[in-house]
C-alpha cells in the first residue's frame, strides 16, 4: 500500500506539471515570457496524441492529424500532425522555460543538432503502458520510444562527447503523457484486457508498466521497488 501511494503521487505530480499551464490565467502569455530557471538544457517528451508533434507522420499508420482542421491556429494553418488546433502543452512548457516556441518531434529527419540539443519529443499518438495498446493502432509503444531516447544521446555524444552529454541530461526536463488510451481503446472499447483483468487488476498491471518505464529513464527511481 505505500508502495501504491508513493507512486500515485508521483504520477499525480506528472499529470499536474503537464496540465499546469492550461490553467494558469496567464497561459496565453507564456510564450512572451523568458525562461524561469535558465539550468534547464532540454526537455524530452514521451507518451501519446497528448503530447505528440508529429512523429506519425513518419511511420505507417492511421492514427495521424496532418489535415484540417488540425493546426488552425498555426502560421498558414498548416497541420503539424499535433492533435490540436495549436500547440500542445508541452510546446507552452518548453516556451516558458525558454528553449524554444516548439518541441520538435524526434523522427522529424530535417532536425538540425541544435533541434536536438534543446529538446525533442518521442511520444507517439495511440501509445500507451500496455503493450497491447500501440498494436492495436500500430504506433510507437513506449520501450521503442525509450530506444529512441538511447538512440538521441548516441547522437549527442558524437557530437559533444559523453561527459557532456551526460550533464545536458542531469540538466534536462522530463514530461510523460500517456495511459489514457489503455483505458479509452483498450480496456472499454476492446473486450480482450477484460476477460483477463478486473479494473483494479488492469491498474495495477499498468502501475508496474509505468514504474519500469520511469526506471530506465531514472535509476533513483528504484526506491519504488521497496
Amino acid at each position: 500500500m505505500e508502495l501504491y501511494h508513493k507512486y500515485y503521487k508521483l504520477l499525480l505530480l506528472l499529470h499536474l506539471f503537464l496540465c499546469m499551464p492550461f490553467f494558469s490565467s496567464g497561459a496565453q502569455d507564456l510564450r512572451r515570457q523568458r525562461a524561469w530557471n535558465n539550468s534547464v538544457s532540454a526537455m524530452f517528451v514521451f507518451g501519446d496524441s497528448t503530447v505528440d508533434p508529429g512523429n506519425n507522420n513518419f511511420i505507417s499508420t492511421a492514427f495521424r492529424s496532418n489535415f484540417h482542421p488540425y493546426g488552425q491556429d498555426f502560421e498558414n494553418q498548416t497541420a503539424t500532425g499535433r492533435f490540436t488546433n495549436g500547440r500542445l502543452t508541452t510546446d507552452f512548457v518548453a516556451s516558458y522555460v525558454g528553449l524554444k516556441e516548439y518541441l520538435p518531434p524526434y523522427l522529424d529527419p530535417n532536425l538540425s543538432m541544435e533541434d536536438l540539443m534543446t529538446g525533442v519529443s518521442f511520444a507517439s499518438a495511440g501509445s500507451g503502458f500496455d503493450p497491447l495498446t500501440p498494436r492495436i493502432s500500430e504506433v510507437i509503444d513506449m520501450p521503442r520510444q525509450l530506444e529512441y531516447f538511447k538512440e538521441y544521446k548516441r547522437r549527442v555524444e558524437s557530437a559533444i562527447g559523453k561527459q557532456k552529454m551526460e550533464q545536458h541530461i542531469k540538466r534536462a526536463v522530463f514530461l510523460i503523457s500517456a495511459g489514457t488510451n489503455d483505458f479509452i481503446v483498450n480496456y472499454y472499447a476492446l473486450p480482450i484486457r477484460r476477460k483477463t483483468y478486473t479494473l483494479s487488476g488492469y491498474q495495477q498491471f499498468l502501475f508496474q508498466q509505468v514504474k519500469q518505464f520511469l526506471q530506465v529513464i531514472w535509476p533513483p527511481l528504484n526506491f519504488l521497488n521497496h
